[in-house]
């Protein structure tokens, strides 16, 4: 994990411990269920822990934000940002059973009490959340229509709630009816060609008529 340290200096090694242990978990389960694409697995650094924990460029979490991990897959981006903001709550959900059965075992083996995951579809929750992370999960008109009435109108963090995806390619015909985003190129953090067309889109909450 030397690149972790490279581009996240003030990583604990705590929380490199417990990055490097949810990687070997991944690649175990993966054998038996696809959490990962496979292609990915020894490019797991680069491709699954530096993208996930891009987001912490962008934004970091304040004590008790409620963070949504909406369509999770393998538990990312959501599990790497748990393990570097233990103060945050994060919520992992998934529609395939089989997922989220595996990534509550992995949960219990990084013993971390800040993050749950659940099997159920994001209109059957009771809660709402600060943030609703994913990504790439579905194009930008069918996410947002998703996260209606999920996303807390009131926050204490340094950029207001919304919605927060890890995108790739040209998002321009994706964003065409869309003027209240932001797009942050991960180039401009890292030096790997993997993230020369990665980019962090920012959705300030779309339901809070509060928001400019």
């Amino acid at each position: 994990m030397e690149l972790l340290k490279k581009y996240f200096p003030q990583i604990t090694e705590f929380q490199v411990e417990k990055l490097i242990l949810f990687k070997d978990l991944i690649k175990q389960w993966n054998k038996k269920i696809n959490l990962i694409s496979r292609k990915d697995v020894e490019n797991f650094e680069v491709s699954h822990i530096l993208h996930c924990l891009s987001i912490s460029k962008f934004i970091e979490f304040k004590k008790d934000t409620e963070i949504l991990d909406l369509g999770t897959g393998g538990g990312l981006p959501g599990i790497p940002l748990s393990i570097v903001f233990p103060d945050s709550n994060f919520k992992l959900i998934d529609r395939k059973s089989k997922k989220i059965n595996v990534l509550n075992e992995i949960i219990s083996e990084l013993n971390i009490n800040n993050v749950k995951a659940q099997n159920i579809d994001i209109i059957d929750l009771n809660h709402n959340y600060d943030f609703i992370i994913n990504r790439a999960v579905s194009s930008t008109d069918n996410l947002i229509k998703l996260c209606k009435g999920r996303i807390n109108s009131n926050g204490h963090n340094e950029i207001k709630n919304g919605i927060i995806c890890l995108k790739g390619g040209n998002l321009n015909s994706e964003l065409k009816n869309h003027n209240k985003f932001q797009i942050v190129e991960l180039k401009s953090f890292f030096s790997e060609l993997f993230f020369e067309t990665k980019k962090i889109l920012y959705i300030p909450n779309p339901y809070n008529h509060n928001y400019s």
